[in-house]
């Protein structure tokens, strides 16, 4: 097992391995960087493991906001995206107001969010949920749009309808597109759990960062920086992974994670 995986990933840490050397010879070594912004790879360390379990609260308190933002925003856009895509006509009148709303950046929608909603955690979470809603709304609309005709055909054959025709047909045809989208939310919504943490929380790993930035501590701010870099590939790690038992049937056998 560990030789597969370094056969795998093996690559990878040397990538890391040689970052590390060189980040350690330009600080400790030379000093050529300013020691402020730069603090040498032990100063990381120490303040990094100080600050663990107040990192481990804040990755909690992240997660509050990331999980529900996130699968509300994947429940509604696959709901209402497979309603919009099934009927053509409703499609067609809303897709300039769809192309209209969706380059918007949600963070500019913050004032109004917070003046309307009652508290800052619903607001917060709401800046996730739009930003990740349009990603998967238009990627369902796609992928149902996009089904091919033969495979709506073979199910007029076998006179599949409602609920199984959705699940057995129409839900695995478009997934590809469906979970593309997921995919695109699940990237805008480590931007956006920062942005929100910056402004309406007093925790979470974006205001740890910002938090200690504003007190010139460096060191934990690229602490903090290094435990969300690890935080974001495992959660990647895991969407992967479910893509990959989800998509099994048209995915290249090469890729895998």
């Amino acid at each position: 097992m560990l030789s597969t995986f370094l056969k795998k990933r093996g690559g990878t840490f040397l990538i890391i391995i040689i970052c590390i050397i060189f980040y350690e010879i330009a600080t400790d070594v030379t000093g050529s960087p300013d020691s402020m912004f730069f603090p040498g790879l032990s100063q990381i360390i120490n303040a990094t493991g100080a600050s663990l379990p107040k990192l481990g609260e804040c990755f909690i308190s992240s997660m509050r906001l990331l999980i529900p933002g996130y699968f509300s925003a994947l429940i509604s856009g696959i709901v209402l995206g497979v309603f919009i895509g099934l009927h053509p006509t409703l499609n067609k009148n809303l897709q300039p107001i769809i192309f209209a709303l969706t380059p918007i950046p949600p963070s500019m929608l913050t004032p109004y969010l917070i003046a309307l909603l009652p508290t800052f955690y619903l607001s917060s979470m709401a800046v996730i949920f739009i930003g990740c809603f349009w990603p998967v709304l238009v990627g369902t609309i796609n992928g149902i749009v996009l089904i091919e005709q033969g495979y709506l055909d073979n199910a007029r054959v076998m006179e599949m309808r409602g609920m199984k025709k959705m699940f057995y047909v129409i839900l695995p045809a478009a997934s590809p597109h469906i979970i593309s989208g997921a995919a695109t939310a699940l990237n805008f919504s480590f931007i956006l759990l920062v942005i929100a943490e910056m402004f309406a929380t007093n925790s979470g790993l974006g205001y740890f960062v910002q938090y200690y930035a504003d007190f010139s501590d460096y060191a934990r701010v690229l602490g903090g920086l290094i435990f969300t870099a690890f935080v974001v590939v495992v959660i990647k790690y895991i969407f992967e992974f479910v893509k990959h038992k989800i998509l099994f049937w048209c995915l290249n056998q090469n890729a895998r994670i």
